[in-house]
């Protein structure tokens, strides 16, 4: 049994891998000159030595070899570094860097399984949502080879997991899955703080184990990506903050009007499987279920005598509840962010009607945006099912029976069609959110 415990050094040389040229060319057509593309990769002189050609365990191993011994030659393992550190550096979710980098240290070192475990520090827990083979996996902060890692920052390199005390076994037994050689990398922010680790698990082939030079690939994985990680992770942070206060906002205009705040979480789940049974990417559905709670955000601003009114509305009230819309977009237009520009146009456009015959602007057919029409069916089927202060909640049949009624007239034909497609799961989310008297 070989257990280690490896320093990563600062002292890393920089290898200049050139790649191509480019010439310039004249007016005429001729070559007037050219640039070298290159790429400065840090790394230390055994991985250096090795991506040369030269294995430096074995100075007798023939230097014109195109592959090491891990059977990762040269030119894959830049290929492997580029394409992955390409999308990686291109991806904003959170879920998709995390796949990509454990597919990236696998195909580096060989590895039959790679995992990212990132630090919950709410709960004190180590978690990974992206594992080759395994579904989420939790453990305690210390525990594990993982736990240690990221406790000292030291990177680990083990042949046999079972005869080191620090192997956390209960992963096995949970996943069936039996962890022979191991290897763990923890990553480190701009700040230098630990924000989680790469761990490889099993090399692959009969009887193989990691090397030293496996652990060297690995860490050099981890410095380029858990940059792009950690950026990401604000990034999804920042979003979560924008979706936490659009909800508030939601639930404040809702409340003006004596609505529970179950009403625009109902709202935002029923935009966003229409949206998705619409076509619409997953992350666009996801961003009209973050803004569609929203729709009624202009509310704040009508008084209370109407708003709370148990009666028909005359005219004149009615004129002052649709300015509504027009408050809702004059609030959310001016910000730069997508966002609560996707906000200001649900809000605007959420009562208008197909057919027209909607406010403020009257719009008709597809000049309604898609989030206005979708927003209006999903605004409409959950006021119809809740209690509200000037009427009680619709019968499902008698509700079901106005859409098709309206199909063309208040409502986009496609978005009913759609609607009556995936009334299992509208009915469901109802039922997850109902309200508590």
């Amino acid at each position: 049994m070989r257990s280690t415990n490896v320093q990563t050094s600062h002292s890393s040389s920089t290898l200049l891998f050139r790649l191509f040229s480019i010439y310039f060319l004249s007016l005429h057509g001729a070559k007037a000159g050219f640039i070298h593309l290159c790429v400065e990769i840090p790394i230390s002189t055994r991985a250096e030595s090795t991506i040369r050609g030269v294995n430096p365990l074995n100075y007798t191993t023939n230097h014109t070899s195109h592959s090491d011994s891990n059977g990762t030659s040269p030119e894959q393992l830049l290929r492997i570094i580029f394409e992955y550190t390409t999308k990686i550096a291109n991806e904003r979710t959170l879920v998709n860097v995390l796949l990509l980098m454990a597919n990236m240290g696998r195909e580096m070192i060989m590895a039959d399984r790679c995992t990212v475990w990132l630090i919950d520090h709410v709960r004190d827990e180590l978690f990974t949502t992206v594992a080759h083979g395994v579904d989420e996996i939790r453990i305690p902060l210390g525990s594990g080879f993982v736990g240690h890692s990221i406790t000292t920052g030291e990177p680990i390199l083990v042949e046999d997991a079972y005869n080191d005390p620090r192997h956390n076994a209960e992963n096995d037994l949970r996943t069936g899955y039996r962890t022979k050689s191991i290897i763990t990398v923890p990553f480190v922010g701009n700040d230098g703080s630990i924000i989680g680790a790469y761990q490889a698990i099993n090399k692959v082939g009969t009887d193989a184990v990691f090397t030293p030079l496996d652990l060297e690939y690995l860490t050099l994985a981890a410095s380029y990506a858990g940059k792009s990680l950690e950026s990401v992770m604000l990034h999804e942070e920042i979003v979560d903050t924008q979706r936490d206060i659009i909800l508030a906002m939601g639930e404040i205009g809702e409340s003006r009007s004596k609505e529970t705040s179950n009403h625009v979480n109902r709202v935002a789940e029923y935009s966003y499987v229409l949206a998705i049974g619409y076509g619409l990417s997953t992350e666009e559905a996801e961003q009209l279920k973050m803004v569609s709670p929203m729709h009624d955000i202009g509310k704040v601003a009508i008084p209370d005598a109407v708003l709370h009114k148990p009666g028909k509305l005359t005219e004149e009230e009615f004129e002052l509840m649709k300015r509504h819309t027009t408050i809702g977009y004059n609030l959310l237009k001016a910000s730069g962010r997508d966002l609560m520009k996707m906000a200001s146009i649900v809000a605007y456009e959420h009562h208008e009607k197909w057919d027209g015959s909607g406010y403020p602007r009257g719009l008709s057919g597809e000049d309604i945006h898609l989030y206005g029409r979708i927003t209006a069916i999903a605004d409409v089927f959950d006021a119809l099912g809740s209690d509200r202060v000037y009427k009680k909640a619709w019968e499902l049949d008698l509700i079901l029976r106005l859409f098709e009624e309206e199909r063309g007239r208040h409502f986009d034909p496609r978005l009913v069609d759609i609607f009556f497609k995936q009334l299992p799961k509208l009915l469901q989310i109802r039922d997850n959110y109902k309200d508590i008297d």
